[in-house]
């Protein structure tokens, strides 16, 4: 009898990670649900239950910055199931500000979570992965692809790795794995939340930024009235997870399609920067 395959996600104590480790087990594989504290892994073990697949799902901690986290969770996966077929790099940060109100230290912390992280997590699977033919699957984001105002740093990092997935890919297949990026639009999870955000304070502390910073989130929380659920998102993740060939880049919703569409066809720029100026007046 055939073992199941084998899929390492990360970031799943909650939203798309959390749905996406929930499908790859409903799909049939072994979902290797990783997280920085596995003391929030309640919600995924109950949603697990309740879908009959908690046999299928093992959790397991990862910090994508931590090297030697990163390591000791791939050593496990392979000392006890002896493969990785599919890594799924989820785990990420939401970041709001512009430059001039924020340090430059936060930046880094983001491009070290957002990019680095993935970096890091995607290098010390690869070897596995090459053994297996597998594929790495990264959710990036929208904001890898239109810059968005007051996401200076968090789009800088998810556009850092758009640019070094696609750069991969054809590397990666001539060694037989495939590379995949998935673009979600606004989701309703607690990735948001987890921001802990003040918005007043954020407001009153923007100075002559302060109107378009107001007028910014209004926008943003207009845009989550209408956001896919983590499992809406997820669904084409466990379908490029599935899939024999998959796609480089999938978005997750036809509006995140028309979006992401508006950058790739605006060859001078000026589409993307109609629209989100916009969004700050």
């Amino acid at each position: 009898m055939t073992s199941p395959k084998t899929v390492l996600i990360t970031g799943t104590s909650s939203g798309i990670g959390l749905a996406a480790a929930v499908g790859a087990a409903q799909a049939g594989w072994t979902a290797i649900a990783t997280m920085r504290d596995t003391g929030k892994a309640d919600a995924l073990l109950k949603a697990a239950a309740e879908n009959d697949v908690a046999d299928r799902i093992q959790v397991k901690r990862l910090d994508v910055v931590d090297p030697e986290s990163i390591a000791a969770c791939l050593d496990e996966v392979i000392a006890e199931h002896g493969r990785l077929d599919a890594l799924i790099n989820n785990a990420g940060a939401a970041q709001v500000g512009t430059i001039e109100l924020m340090s430059v230290d936060e930046v880094r912390s983001a491009m070290e979570v957002n990019f680095f992280g993935v970096v890091a997590t995607t290098r010390a699977a690869l070897p596995h992965l090459r053994a297996a033919q597998g594929r790495v699957i990264t959710v990036t984001s929208i904001g890898g692809v239109v810059g968005q105002p007051f996401n200076e740093a968090y789009c800088a990092a998810k556009f850092a790795v758009e640019g070094f997935m696609q750069s991969l890919a054809p590397a990666a297949a001539t060694v037989g794995v495939d590379v995949t990026v998935v673009e979600p639009g606004a989701v309703s999870s607690e990735f948001v939340a987890n921001i802990g955000l003040d918005i007043p304070a954020l407001i009153a502390a923007a100075g002559p930024y302060a109107p378009a910073l107001q007028a910014y989130i209004a926008h943003i929380q207009q845009s989550y009235g209408n956001a896919q659920t983590p499992a809406e998102a997820a669904a084409p993740i466990i379908e490029a997870l599935t899939a024999d060939r998959p796609a480089f880049r999938v978005q997750t919703s036809q509006w995140a399609r028309d979006f992401v569409a508006t950058t790739l066809a605006d060859l001078d720029g000026s589409a993307v920067q109609a629209l989100t100026r916009a969004w700050v007046r």
